[in-house]
């Protein structure tokens, strides 16, 4: 079970009922006492995105909300890559059974969603050039378990916090407090190369006392496999200047297979102007602050009759792939056109839960959809 799920929960792990907006609770008292609980159909949908496609993510905490509940769940499986206007999501049963869940449901998907878009976009952007999650420290540490596993199912090659859910790979060699506890810099890489496991990449930093390449080439000269820059973003002046200097030193003092790593504040068009000479990224705030996918659920049908308010579209529907890049949404009754796959799945059924959604099956969706784009 996802970490974020523990929303839910009082102190001590005591179930109770989930977080909710106050009128949904005073929604159903009055429909209760009015004998009013018709059978209904929610559909969720985002009618714009932060790009042209986002990725769908934080299905499993659902399914762990919904599992015992009155109600059946469809939803594409996690990790598909969606478009606007397209349904996510639906929720069929009896309204007042799961009007006070839309907000927790909103929640897991907005955010999850987010920041497995943003890791998308970003290990698209960076080409070849691996990519790692440096970002929860970013975030409320309750939900690191969520940001770590929604950035790991948008194609990040590693993370850095502890908290990420098990056989996810964690990265990360030492801060420059660790540097600063040493008389100097190269007493700390020294340390570290003696001390740390033998599994753990020898990455050096190196921008904490001196000039970026100072710092690099007495690294290199220690041995290590690649310097990591983490120069902070008021003293970095032309970072494409440093990392030439800095890639041109190496190179020309024989340590041409020494790596460069740049981490700190790095944006998406900042991975894309340096891919070509760095070797490897780190990304925090980009990923772990990446804005929500602003889903929206909305009642489509409701005892068997076609409804809608205003601005959304009339009942259930379907969702159907048409090849790469390439969706079509029907109402449910109309049949498609032939060879499209309904992406559609059942995974709740009357509070039985019928699959869970391993996050390494939703990796792999966004892995064949970022190989569609190259």
């Amino acid at each position: 079970m996802n970490g974020s799920s523990n929303i839910n929960s009082g102190e001590g792990g005591m179930e109770r009922e989930p977080c909710t907006d106050i009128y949904f609770h005073r929604s159903v008292e009055v429909l209760t006492k009015e004998g009013i609980n018709p059978v209904v159909t929610a559909e969720i949908s985002a009618t714009a995105l932060p790009d042209d496609w986002a990725v769908f993510c934080g299905l499993d905490d659902v399914i762990t909300l919904l599992e015992g509940r009155p109600v059946s769940m469809d939803a594409v499986p996690e990790g598909t890559a969606f478009y606007p206007g397209e349904p996510v999501m639906r929720i069929s049963g009896r309204y007042c059974d799961f009007a006070a869940l839309e907000t927790s449901v909103l929640g897991y998907l907005c955010h999850a969603s987010g920041i497995a878009t943003a890791a998308a976009w970003i290990r698209h952007s960076s080409g070849d050039r691996p990519v790692y999650s440096f970002g929860s420290r970013r975030q409320h540490p309750a939900i690191s378990t969520m940001i770590e596993r929604a950035a790991w199912i948008g194609g990040v090659d590693g993370v850095s916090n502890t908290c990420a859910p098990e056989g996810i790979p964690l990265v990360g060699t030492m801060p420059h407090a660790f540097v600063m506890c040493h008389r100097d810099a190269a007493a700390a890489w020294r340390a570290f190369n003696r001390y740390a496991p033998a599994d753990v990449p020898r990455v050096m930093l190196c921008d904490t006392f001196s000039d970026e390449k100072e710092e690099s080439l007495r690294a290199a000269e220690i041995g290590c496999e690649a310097v990591r820059l983490d120069t902070p973003r008021s003293r970095r002046g032309d970072m494409r200047s440093i990392l030439e200097e800095v890639r041109w030193e190496l190179d020309a003092r024989g340590y041409r297979d020494v790596k460069i790593f740049l981490s700190g504040g790095l944006t998406r068009e900042e991975i894309i102007a340096y891919r070509d000479i760095v070797d490897a990224f780190g990304v925090g705030g980009a990923i772990a602050n990446a804005p929500v996918i602003d889903f929206s659920m909305d009642l489509v049908e409701i005892d068997g009759e076609m409804c809608a308010k205003r601005g959304k579209r009339c009942g259930v529907k379907e969702v159907y792939s048409c090849g790469p890049g390439k969706h079509l949404v029907l109402p449910a009754h109309e049949p498609p056109p032939p060879g499209a796959v309904n992406l559609m799945e059942r995974f709740v059924d009357g509070g039985t839960v019928l699959r869970r959604s391993p996050y390494v099956e939703a990796r792999g969706r966004v892995q064949e959809h970022l190989l569609t784009l190259r």
